[in-house]
């Protein structure tokens, strides 16, 4: 009997992880493509940025009530990508130093305010973003960078935002439906 029960509860388990694995894999199939598809027609051609930020929304569990700070975090480390590659361009020294200088400072400034406003700011996000930045913006340098810091933030928050918290409550909603219709 109580075998019977463990093995029907096992049942149960791999049911629900098969249902949650096919649900996040239609909703992440159905929603994200509309965000990439949309954003270079509102001048967002950093579109794919959003993926890249809902993962860490999501590698922190999906947790809503930590999106602001997770998005403030992003957007830190987008403007600190933009002073970076200004230090970088701009110290008298060699572009080695130059670069070793500017990250050292900004990546010690980074720990530092995530660490100590962490109600406000998630250094993850923080450290995520600032690579974003560097990562997108740095080939081209300051003078070539145009909008980009400003489409991807719009890209970090839609990744939060659209890619994050909407998604998840959309494959929550349908992973409801199924397993309400078949008890």
């Amino acid at each position: 009997m109580i075998d019977d029960l463990i093995m029907m509860k096992k049942m149960d388990e791999t049911r629900l992880k098969r249902i949650d694995k096919l649900t996040l894999a239609a909703a992440i199939a159905l929603l994200p493509p509309i965000w990439a598809v949309l954003s270079p027609y509102i001048g967002v051609g950093t579109g794919a940025v959003a993926l890249i930020v809902a993962g860490i929304y999501g590698t922190n569990g999906n947790k809503r009530e930590d999106a602001v700070k997770i998005t403030i975090g992003f957007l830190i480390g987008d403007l600190f990508s933009v002073v970076a590659m200004w230090l970088m361009e701009n110290i008298p020294f060699s572009a080695d130093i130059n670069t070793y200088l500017a990250l050292f400072v900004l990546g010690a400034a980074a720990v530092m305010i995530g660490e100590t406003l962490p109600r406000y700011v998630f250094t993850p996000s923080l450290l995520c973003g600032w690579a974003i930045g560097l990562t997108v913006m740095g080939p081209l340098g300051t003078d070539g960078m145009g909008t980009l810091p400003l489409q991807i933030a719009a890209a970090m928050v839609a990744g939060v935002v659209y890619v994050g918290i909407v998604v998840d409550m959309f494959q929550k909603w349908l992973v409801r439906m199924i397993t309400k219709k078949s008890v």
